[in-house]
């Protein structure tokens, strides 16, 4: 038999369905990969070992019922650890809720437990998703299963280096300010930005209310678009949730053209700074669209060279109070409770011990830009430019169906190369910010690989809000031409562990 880790989540489900393999054995060989090199790639905080395998016993079960189960029935998939899951550890990659144990699921973890997927476990993290490597988780970084001593993206480098690594077939993200689409960018995976309120975020600990948002990671646009379909849609215990149908990304998925599809290409998003090596499959790809009967031209969004500045103040403001609530006096660590100190005092020795140095970081820039008298100059004209970045989305959508840029100016850097230059860290994220900020769907699809380090490059394609189809149908027909070009998928030119 094959190996199963190496199909796809669609290629699993079918043998599935078909019976030629149990939900059972497709858990017990990726388990198996897990124990085999995942000490490498440290992408998983916590496999779920017990629960998985239960889980895949009872889609056997109810399929030799001849029950009714979804299309992804009995497929393994990897939850990025800042989703809650009933009696599982879910620390966000923080010391402050190690080892706190939700009692209730997340609405993205309940969906995907009634659709009879197989949760293996929880994946790295930077802390609270602040971070652009998964260095910043305090369990220690992620390496990229293309060469262990680069970064796997951030903040979601856990889930992306577990897909990559044939650790999973899927994988849940989330993305609040390209956390689910610069990991795939550096890994060669698929990874999607659904539209803002598209997925719900209830049971999602937040980090920016206004820009967190759930998304599928996988190694295939049809992967991505199948799980997609499973975790959207509308949630009344969300209240930024979105109450109309969700768009079909999977008959988008399935029936990839771009024939007559007008394309912008992002003018901002190239030029210093940015890597000849990703700039160069980037063009190449454009290209490869007008080859498929797309007509492609250059956009302009001048208010996008702003949208790093703002994002700073929004993202840090809104942490600021999300993260209030860390207090020692609820849940998760506690110290300085002996007696001798007052509740004041046990908060900030707890704070002290339990939030990383990003983390604190951003906790006080917020905090300052919330302050009186700071409030206008700083935080509401970071408002400002998110409105005007939306009327430049707007202006552009008027004129083409998706825009296309890089996904991130360079490929995966060295571990460590950043860690002490936050801003270098940051413009990591340069080209992703802007659809957070504006609540727009957005993907990123490999395009090959860059002439000066042999690793992958993204393609970054952005639709409109509930325009989540455009991303599919793009990203299928330039996933379908870029792999007869290649004769394989990019994946299996990475290095094997």
């Amino acid at each position: 038999m094959a190996d199963l880790t190496r199909l796809t989540a669609a290629q699993t489900a079918e043998r599935i369905a078909n019976g030629e393999v149990t939900a059972v054995e497709v858990a017990e060989a990726h388990l198996a990969r897990i124990d085999a090199v995942d000490e490498k790639v440290h992408a998983f905080l916590h496999v779920d070992r017990e629960r998985a395998l239960a889980q895949a016993r009872e889609v056997d079960e109810k399929r030799a019922r001849g029950e009714r189960l979804g299309p992804l029935a009995g497929v393994p998939v990897a939850v990025k650890d800042l989703f809650t899951t009933e009696g599982v550890p879910t620390t966000v990659g923080s010391k402050i809720l190690e080892g706190w144990i939700p009692p209730y699921d997340a609405t993205v973890v309940r969906k995907l437990k009634e659709a009879g997927l197989v949760i293996l476990g929880k994946t790295n993290m930077d802390e609270f998703a602040m971070g652009s490597s998964t260095e910043n988780s305090a369990y220690g970084p992620s390496g990229n299963p293309w060469d262990l001593t680069r970064i796997p993206g951030g903040s979601g480098g856990g889930s992306s280096a577990a897909i990559s690594a044939y650790e999973a077939p899927l994988a849940i993200g989330t993305d609040t300010g390209g956390s689910i689409r610069q990991p795939a960018a550096v890994t060669g995976t698929v990874g999607v930005k659904p539209t803002y309120g598209g997925v719900s975020r209830y049971g999602m600990v937040a980090f920016s209310s206004s820009l967190d948002q759930a998304g599928p990671c996988a190694r295939t646009v049809l992967d991505a678009a199948l799980l997609h379909a499973v975790i959207a849609g509308h949630d009344e215990l969300d209240s930024t949730s979105i109450d109309q149908p969700v768009p079909d990304v999977v008959t988008a998925a399935r029936n990839g053209d771009v024939a007559g599809l007008r394309v912008g290409v992002v003018k901002e998003f190239r030029g210093e700074g940015y890597q000849a090596g990703v700039l160069q499959r980037v063009d190449e790809t454009v290209e490869l669209l007008r080859e498929l009967g797309a007509e492609a031209a250059e956009v302009s969004c001048p208010s996008f060279t702003k949208a790093l500045a703002a994002y700073y103040l929004i993202a840090p403001s809104e942490c600021s109070s999300n993260l209030a609530r860390f207090d020692a006096m609820r849940y998760g660590l506690r110290v300085g409770d002996d007696g001798t100190h007052s509740a004041e005092e046990v908060t900030a020795l707890t704070r002290e011990e339990g939030f990383g140095d990003e983390v604190k970081r951003r906790v006080m820039l917020g905090t300052y830009a919330l302050s009186s008298g700071y409030y206008d100059a700083y935080y509401g004209s970071a408002q400002k430019v998110r409105t005007l970045i939306t009327r430049d989305f707007e202006r552009a959508f008027g004129e083409v169906d998706v825009l296309v840029s890089p996904t991130t100016p360079t490929t995966a850097f060295p571990i460590g190369e950043r860690a002490d230059d936050p801003m270098a860290m940051y413009l990591a994220d340069l080209c992703t910010i802007p659809s957070n900020l504006a609540g727009n769907a957005a993907m990123s699809v490999p395009c090959g690989l860059a002439g000066e380090d042999g690793l992958p490059v993204g393609l970054q394609i952005i639709a409109p809000a509930m325009a989540d189809d455009r991303l599919y149908r793009v990203g299928a027909a330039l996933e379908a031409a870029h792999q007869a070009r290649w004769g394989h998928p990019l994946l299996e030119e990475a290095p094997s562990l």
